[in-house]
């Protein structure tokens, strides 16, 4: 892999561990919960750009008592934030400009839903507004019994922009994910659990080792197969047609064959 610039991550408050097909990120800023930053968000990029294609599994965490409570509060103030522009700065921007900035943020969530890998969320504490969209791009999400998840954005006079929206749809259908945003109250993990926003939970002291099980349990499918049913899986949810659906079930099933008769026959 391309070397991740220490300095960038050590602006943004990040940490990367590689094992060997295991990528792990985790948000360390314990003293402000995790609160996410521009420079953060850079670092997070930097990451995605960065990975190598051996890399199969990234987990992402938080160090401390929470996954991420949300934005910085520097982003609120008329100045900047740390490693960018602040919210009132961006208000002043012409629409284009704007619309620039937003998208490069979001850019640090959608790697994360690339299907080149799996990724999956360790989620302790809370995981509130940005830190609840952050768990939202992981495929999977793993919580501890204290996880709290809430989209706080609303009740700032704000909208979910960093890709939130539409994996929560998925996750818990419209009209709960309305009540979620619009009230932005906390959903806690058994909740989670319930309808859907969280795979499994698990003691706040086991939740490493949940963590671990899943890495291992989701490293024994060969890679390739991993990517494809990755990709049927995320364009399942967006196909109308069902025949569609099935045109690129048979068409990935089609790749796999010809690889695996490559790997038995490599003559």
């Amino acid at each position: 892999m391309s070397i991740v610039d220490a300095g960038l991550l050590d602006a943004g408050g990040v940490q990367l561990a590689l094992d060997g097909p295991l990528a792990t990120i985790t948000l360390h800023r314990p003293e402000v919960l995790n609160a996410q930053t521009p420079a953060m968000w850079a670092a997070l990029r930097g990451i995605g750009e960065a990975l190598s294609p051996e890399v199969r599994v990234v987990v992402v965490r938080g160090s401390g008592r929470a996954f991420s409570a949300g934005l910085d509060r520097g982003l609120f103030t008329a100045g900047d934030g740390e490693g960018g522009p602040g919210l009132m700065s961006i208000a002043t921007m012409p629409t284009e400009r704007a619309d620039a900035v937003i998208a490069e943020f979001q850019r640090a969530f959608s790697w994360l839903r690339d299907p080149a890998r799996v990724t999956v969320a360790g989620v302790q504490g809370h995981a509130i507004g940005a830190g609840f969209q952050l768990a939202l791009a992981c495929d999977l999400r793993v919580a501890a019994t204290d996880a709290k998840f809430a989209m706080a954005e609303t009740g700032l006079g704000l909208v979910p922009d960093l890709g939130g929206t539409l994996p929560l749809v998925r996750c818990v259908g419209y009209a709960r994910a309305v009540e979620i945003c619009l009230t932005g109250r906390r959903v806690g993990a058994e909740e989670a659990e319930r309808i859907g926003l969280v795979n499994s939970v698990t003691p706040v002291e086991e939740l490493d080792d949940a963590v671990d099980n899943l890495v291992r349990a989701l490293l024994v499918p060969q890679p390739g197969a991993t990517r494809e049913t990755l990709a049927l899986l995320h364009s399942a949810a967006d196909n109308p047609v069902p025949e569609l659906q099935l045109s690129a079930e048979r068409a990935a099933q089609i790749r796999r064959l010809a690889d695996l008769r490559a790997l038995l026959n490599p003559s």
